[in-house]
């Protein structure tokens, strides 16, 4: 349970267009939809997708390192880091088990015999989007997991795009018709309560003095 008191003396330490910013962003974000990537190779791409996570309002992104061990490609991620909330798995397996008792069905972003264009997706239901690898596409575990496949309309000769692209196009889409849409997918009170206080920290240079000043000055009972 966030601390009250402790979150009004952190935002005691920001502008009010600071505190202004972030009660707008987080009426736009939402756990409804969370994205996930299978052991993308390219750096660059995994810290664009994060950014397109950030821009359209997802608040969750997965990474599976399976392969490929991860770092945050900051200057593509363009601060997206410190406003979304990354998970990082070490098998496909554990990332699909976790995702599905949080409740969300598994979505692959991929061309398949029973695959639904974007425009006719379901967004009632929590979904987790799973995007592969730049090269290979999804894993067949992933394929065998899936609930439901998804795909981007294409009349060209190319047949896939580039996985950073395909998840601004898909998020974008599917963002928009959930914030048109009569569903709950905001986050509940808690869940911004949480990224208030994450986010009051995250702005603030000297939080470490500024928390033992706190904490000296109200002792826990």
């Amino acid at each position: 349970m966030i601390d009250i008191d402790y979150l009004d003396y952190l935002e005691g330490f920001l502008t009010d267009n600071r505190k202004a910013k972030f009660l707008k962003v987080l009426e736009n974000r939402t756990n409804h939809f969370t994205v996930a990537i299978e052991d993308v190779f390219q750096l660059h791409n995994t810290s664009a997708v994060m950014r397109s996570c950030e821009v359209f309002g997802v608040q969750q992104l997965n990474v599976i390192e399976e392969k490929f061990g991860k770092s945050i490609d900051k200057e593509i991620a363009m601060g997206a880091q410190k406003w979304v909330d990354v998970n990082r798995y070490e098998s496909i397996s554990n990332c699909v088990e976790s995702l599905k008792n949080k409740g969300y069905q598994i979505i692959a972003t991929t061309p398949h015999e029973n695959d639904c264009l974007m425009d006719d997706f379901d967004i009632s239901k929590p979904s987790a989007l799973f995007f592969g690898t730049e090269r290979d596409g999804l894993s067949e575990e992933v394929m065998k997991n899936a609930d439901g496949f998804l795909k981007i309309p294409m009349v060209g000769f190319t047949e896939s795009l580039n996985i950073s692209v395909s998840a601004a196009i898909i998020l974008q889409n599917l963002m928009n018709r959930l914030r048109n849409s009569d569903f709950n997918w905001h986050l509940s009170e808690d869940e911004m309560l949480e990224k208030r206080m994450q986010w009051a920290k995250s702005s603030i240079k000297d939080i470490k003095r500024i928390e033992a000043r706190y904490f000296s000055e109200n002792p826990k009972i």
